[in-house]
């Protein structure tokens, strides 16, 4: 599977930005889509995931501002962001992994799209 992101960019504190990844390439189910975000100097951290049944997750810090979606017909996850924060900023990957979310295995990655918030 070939991941690759789009929709990145700067915006304003409380501004909306949507990502998208498209997937290419055989896909297995079950499966675990996500995105991760990496600012500077800090670790990779999970976002959202949903997986091939709908079921969906979301950090904390995210839970009410993000909304990650799936068009299965067209091979793209989505990533809406809203009421953007300054700690938003980052760079997002797109993620693809074999099993459920729980116990997902095999995982890849895009290259990762800048998204940079400033208040």
């Amino acid at each position: 599977v070939q991941l690759v992101e789009s929709g990145g960019g700067s915006v304003q504190a409380g501004e909306s930005l949507r990502l998208s990844c498209v997937a290419s390439g055989f896909r297995h189910s079950p499966y675990c889509m996500g995105w991760f975000r990496q600012a500077p100097g800090e670790a990779r951290e999970g976002v959202a995931h949903v997986d091939s049944n709908g079921m969906t997750g979301y950090a904390p810090s995210v839970t009410g501002r993000f909304t990650i979606s799936q068009d299965k017909a067209k091979n793209i996850l989505y990533l809406q962001m809203n009421s953007l924060k300054p700690e938003d900023t980052g760079i997002y990957y797109c993620a693809y992994a074999l099993g459920y979310c729980a116990g997902a295995y095999g995982r890849r990655w895009g290259q990762g799209t800048q998204v940079t918030v400033s208040s």
